[in-house]
């Protein structure tokens, strides 16, 4: 992407990040802004030619977790980088806490760093709600550090769901253009992504024990975010 394209694209992910993460929005309008910022991407995809994202210099950007233990977010992270079309990795910083590494052109990791910061906020936020409501008290004390995390796993998967079902209906329409922009870029990527040659491996969880009833609120909860893929600006 050209300095120039780019710097519109980050200028205009700077202004959705002030009406959602900074000032604090409903979790429709965090996952409305996600369908935006998609939308500007495809935009500015598709005004690039095939030689630019041949020359396109491969980047990595850095989301913080600030804990030294996996978080939900884990779930959905996957998501996100396929979403926007770039690899990620999870490693440890030198204070021993988990940090997500996005490896991609400098507009998609601009978006997927955007779109990890918006849904860790929003699934932080419905926490906070759900843990001010009637079913949420009826867990006993020694209940509700389960309760909790069950609910952002239940949410997490909802919204990663959301987000592989409008991918999926990003790519039909780009691939009406006629260009392969997916399969192009795959290939820069994962070309450079060799060059570094790390050393990276899958790890397998172990499976974990849920609350239910606190995992079907998450569920619904991320079931309600609304994800316009073609919402308009003002």
């Amino acid at each position: 992407m050209t300095g120039g394209a780019f710097d519109k694209l980050r200028t205009r992910i700077q202004g959705l990040r002030a009406k959602t993460i900074d000032n604090g929005c409903t979790e429709g309008e965090a996952l409305a802004a996600a369908g935006k910022v998609a939308e500007l991407l495809d935009r500015h995809d598709l005004s690039l030619t095939d030689v630019e994202i041949r020359e396109a210099i491969c980047e990595r950007r850095e989301y913080e977790t600030l804990r030294k233990k996996r978080i939900p977010l884990d779930d959905c992270i996957g998501a996100i980088a396929e979403f926007c079309d770039c690899r990620v990795w999870r490693e440890k910083n030198q204070a021993g806490e988990g940090r997500y590494v996005f490896f991609g052109l400098r507009s998609d990791i601009e978006v997927a760093h955007y779109l990890t910061e918006l849904i860790d906020t929003a699934v932080r936020s419905e926490l906070g709600r759900y843990k001010t409501g009637s079913d949420y008290r009826r867990f006993r004390h020694q209940e509700r550090h389960l309760a909790n995390a069950s609910f952002a796993l239940g949410m997490v998967a909802s919204i990663a769901d959301k987000l592989m079902a409008m991918k999926v209906r990003r790519d039909e329409v780009n691939n009406g253009t006629g260009r392969g922009l997916v399969v192009l870029k795959t290939a820069v990527v994962d070309t450079e992504l060799e060059k570094l040659d790390l050393k990276l491996r899958t790890v397998c969880r172990a499976g974990r024990m849920v609350s239910p009833m606190a995992y079907e609120a998450g569920g619904e909860a991320g079931g309600s975010l609304a994800i316009n893929p073609a919402i308009r600006e003002n």
